[in-house]
């Protein structure tokens, strides 16, 4: 690979503008450098470097010496600021690097100032495009270009290449302002009608650009924003009157050149960060971050950043430092201390232009500082000596309290103590804790002290925090204290030495007999007091206890085989008490175990059994049970009796072991029933002990299989004929009784119900009120409509209702509900039948009405020859007497009063 450099190129002595494309030659063919506004033309061929390489340009990266010029991806270099071309000539070195192998080539670029000279009104074919001053501004000229075919192996001429369009944003017009015009040279020959497509011209954004058909100007119609949009790419095409493409299309290029008008934005308006004290110099604290939307490449989106303010200026008004480029806050001074500064707030201020408050565009943000705590402070003692005092035998008991100070974040690891006894409590009686809210040491007891044993303790408490100190810190001296603990004395109850006392002993001792002494010792050496002694628990009420000196006696005699007795073993608890203030006492359990003697007899079992009235075919296993233990057990002797005769003469024994015999029938033939069999168990103890048991045996029939048959089992049973006719006359007579009880039963409760109404009126002593209907008053209180009452002429309407709907106001016309007939001498029981009917008979009439209606009455017609009821007038000749009224009761006493003292009134 290699770099070849052909020519210079020659700039005018104007201003390079920020963003304006220089020149690029990376491969051929050659472009043509573009000039720029208002430069004079260059009629030289511009700088020409052929880069050649065997597999192609493709994945290079260019890069620069210089600072003031940089360049492209597409190998475009362009300048990075405003710029003057400080002499004739400018040199810098271009590098191509491959990225992938990283091998790289320079080359030297030199940009000479050219001499102003008279521009051409016309360009030639092949040569660079110039402004022509008498153009107005900004109408540059873009021939289009043009093509020659190739002729053999001659070296074809470079067509126009068609520079970017620079169009800086925020622009104040007035718009539409002109930006370039394009031109074919066949304008000569014929008309021709230009046009742009793309994004800003056809497609949206739509009409940001325009283009006049006939001249080729091309204009902006309103300011570019480059952080909405930063380039465009168009195309040109040149078409004739009829349409007929007469060029081919172009492709245009427009960049909007950013200007400084974003101010750089914090990401957060607060940034928290946290350093412990102590740091040293240069520790990083947290990175404050703030984006400017201009371009970041110049100067406009290039941010430093600095520290405002500091608060507070403690112990140093520099206590951090920021990188102006990447937003680092770092410690510049040592001296963080939590203890006296818990938290700095710090402004920090961006800026673009790269700082430069004059021109460049700011913003700030606060930055919370907190000084994070470490363990710098040993915690200490408020005094070097404690003192506490504790009763006797208190476990549990907070005895005294141990304060502390420590200047480290509460509640944290660097401020929570944590206490240990280092002498002075060999045997562990106590422990320090810690409260968690004050942080003090709670001295407690954990085990028991005893006044007898130890008066007094001197404790040695050293303190520590759960974190460990930082690095350099010592601990103090006045991390260690001495605690002094008083032990009280208070009255102990008395205790048995030997708690559970187990003693042996045969059982059946006599009455009397004195078993031990279980005596108390009181633990309170220094106090005289007297102990005594009772019993607390005696299930059996087999023992005595001796109350001043604890011997026990028996009470009884102990049985082994008691119920009162588990495992051979008899258990009572007794009571020891002092007679100090208060009294104490304490309990001690004696455990007796009792040892078996023959005591006994051993039972037969069964007790019943049935066999064949034959022998041979079945026999009576028996056995004994006997409540004492080995060896006043078994092996058992079974024999029979000599008296009654019959017992040996019709059973025999035979034994099969030391624990078990057979019974069996010595005749051929006993007749079935049941029989009491007499036999005498001895066991095997010193003294030895009988016991005659009697078993009933049920003899009876037996089939092949030597099992009772049914009528067998009845007729072993004693249950004749005659037994049996009785049994079921009882059940007869038990079922019948049953039934006239329920009978009677059901009598009483149907006579309950029965109510008594036709009751003499002699014998009637109530107070009665007759309620009569009402019918209102005469025809002077009331103005009624009494043809609502009359019956209608006509039932047409009334007969072709639906059944079941009709008013309660008339008459019904349907069948009346048949009520019962009321019978002619009632008896009281018929009575009450007669008004359950009458209730039900009335509840089921669908034509009654509810209560709450309009009553129904039936019509009596008109024409009455009865006179008015008005008509009658209260006579007051005072004729009537009314002193009965007073024999009415007290419900009458008001109209007795009103009708019986007229005369007195």
């Amino acid at each position: 690979m290699s770099w070849k450099e052909r020519n210079y190129s020659k700039v005018s002595d104007s201003l390079l503008k920020l963003g304006i494309r220089v020149s690029i030659l990376a491969v051929t063919p050659a472009r043509m450098f573009p000039p720029l506004p208002g430069s004079r033309d260059v009629n030289e061929d511009p700088m020409y470097i052929e880069f050649s390489s065997c597999v192609g340009t493709k994945g290079m990266q260019y890069e620069t010496n210089s600072l003031d010029f940089k360049v492209g991806a597409d190998g475009t270099v362009f300048a990075t600021r405003e710029l003057k071309i400080p002499s004739e000539q400018v040199a810098f070195t271009v590098t191509a690097r491959e990225r992938q192998s990283a091998e790289q080539w320079a080359a030297m670029v030199r940009l000479l100032v050219a001499q102003t000279s008279s521009a051409h009104s016309e360009h030639k074919k092949g040569q660079t495009v110039a402004l022509d001053p008498s153009q107005p501004p900004n109408d540059t000229l873009l021939p289009w270009p043009q093509h020659q075919s190739s002729g053999g192996l001659r070296r074809q001429k470079r067509d126009w290449v068609i520079p970017p369009i620079n169009v800086p944003e925020n622009s104040r017009g007035p718009f539409p302002q002109q930006l370039v015009r394009i031109r074919s040279d066949k304008d000569n020959d014929i008309p021709i009608r230009y046009s742009i497509t793309g994004v800003g011209a056809d497609q949206p954004p739509m009409e940001v650009f325009n283009i006049d058909s006939m001249s080729g100007r091309m204009y902006v119609t309103r300011p570019m924003d480059r952080e909405e949009r930063a380039s465009y790419h168009l195309r040109a095409h040149a078409v004739d009157m009829n349409g007929n493409k007469v060029e081919n299309p172009i492709d245009l290029y427009i960049y909007v050149i950013d200007m400084n008008d974003n101010r750089p934005e914090f990401i957060n308006q607060v940034y928290n960060g946290s350093v412990d004290e102590g740091s040293k110099p240069g520790t990083y604290v947290m990175t404050v971050t703030a984006n400017d939307a201009d371009d970041s490449t110049t100067a406009n989106g290039m941010v430093r950043y600095r520290i405002v303010t500091q608060t507070p200026q403690s112990p140093s008004q520099n206590m951090f430092t920021i990188n102006s480029e990447t937003g680092d806050i770092v410690t510049v001074a040592a001296g963080l201390d939590r203890e006296k500064v818990q938290q700095y707030t710090v402004i920090v201020q961006a800026t673009d232009m790269e700082g430069n408050l004059n021109y460049g565009l700011s913003n700030t943000a606060t930055a919370i500082i907190t000084v994070t705590d470490v363990n710098d402070n040993p915690p200490e003692f408020t005094t070097s000596t404690f003192a506490g005092e504790v009763p006797e035998n208190r476990i549990e008991t907070v005895v005294a309290n141990l304060t502390v100070m420590d200047r480290d974040q509460p509640h944290s690891p660097n401020w929570n103590a944590v206490y240990r006894i280092i002498s002075g409590d060999p045997s562990g009686h106590f422990s320090v804790r810690t409260d968690p809210v004050t942080n003090e040491g709670m001295v407690t007891v954990v085990k028991a002290v005893d006044y007898e044993l130890n008066r007094a303790f001197m404790l040695t408490v050293m303190v520590s925090n759960q974190a460990p100190l930082a690095s350099g810190i010592q601990m103090s001296f006045q991390s260690t204290a001495g605690v002094t603990i008083s032990v009280t004395d208070v009255n102990e109850a008395p205790y048995f030495p030997s708690n559970h006392k187990l003693i042996r002993l045969e059982e059946g001792v006599p009455t009397g007999t004195a078993l031990t002494t279980f005596s108390a010792v009181d633990p309170d050496r220094f106090m005289q007091q007297a102990v005594r002694y009772s019993k607390l628990s005696d299930p059996a009420n087999w023992l005595h206890i001796n109350t001043s000196n604890g011997q026990i006696t028996t009470a009884a005699i102990l049985d082994r085989e008691s119920l009162y007795t588990k495992n051979n073993v008899y258990e009572a608890t007794f009571l020891a008490a002092d007679n100090g203030i208060p009294p104490a006492s304490g309990t001690g359990t004696l455990q007796i175990y009792l040892i078996d003697i023959n005591d006994n007899a051993p039972q037969l079992l069964p007790k019943e059994a049935q066999i064949c009235e034959r022998p041979g075919l079945n026999a009576i296993n028996i056995t004994a049970a006997d409540a004492d233990m080995d060896p006043n057990i078994g092996p058992y002797v079974f024999e029979l009796p000599f008296i009654p005769t019959t017992v040996r003469k019709n059973w025999t024994i035979t034994r099969l072991n030391g624990d078990y015999a057979q019974l069996s029938l010595r005749i051929l033939y006993l007749e079935a029933g049941v029989y009491d069999v007499p036999i005498i168990v001895t066991d095997s103890g010193n003294p030895p002990l009988s016991n005659t048991s009697v078993i009933k045996v049920k003899v009876c029939p037996c089939d092949e299989n030597g099992d009772c048959t049914t009528v067998g089992a009845v007729a072993a049973a004693g249950l004749g004929t005659g037994a049996i006719v009785a049994i079921l006359i009882c059940i007869v007579i038990l079922l019948i009784m049953v039934l006239l009880f329920v009978v009677w039963m059901k009598r009483r409760e149907k006579e309950r119900h029965t109510k008594q109404l036709l009751i003499d009126p002699e014998d009637d002593v109530r107070d009665n009120i007759l309620k009569y209907d009402e019918e209102g008053g005469g025809e002077e209180d009331q103005d009624y409509d009494l043809s609502q009452l009359q019956q209608p002429e006509a039932m047409e309407h009334v007969l072709s209702k639906t059944p079941g709907v009709r008013r309660v106001d008339e008459r019904p016309v349907g069948a009346e509900p048949q009520y019962p007939v009321r019978p002619v001498v009632p008896h009281p029981g018929d009575i009450g039948d007669f008004i359950n009917e009458g209730l039900r008979a009335a509840d089921n009439d669908p034509t009654a009405p509810p209560y709450d209606s309009l009553l129904v009455f039936d019509y009596e017609g008109s024409g009455s020859t009865a006179g008015s009821v008005s008509s009658l007038n209260s006579s007051s000749s005072g004729d009537q007497d009314y002193d009965y009224l007073n024999d009415w009761g007290p419900r009458f006493k008001k109209l007795a009063d009103m009708y019986g003292g007229g005369e007195e009134d």
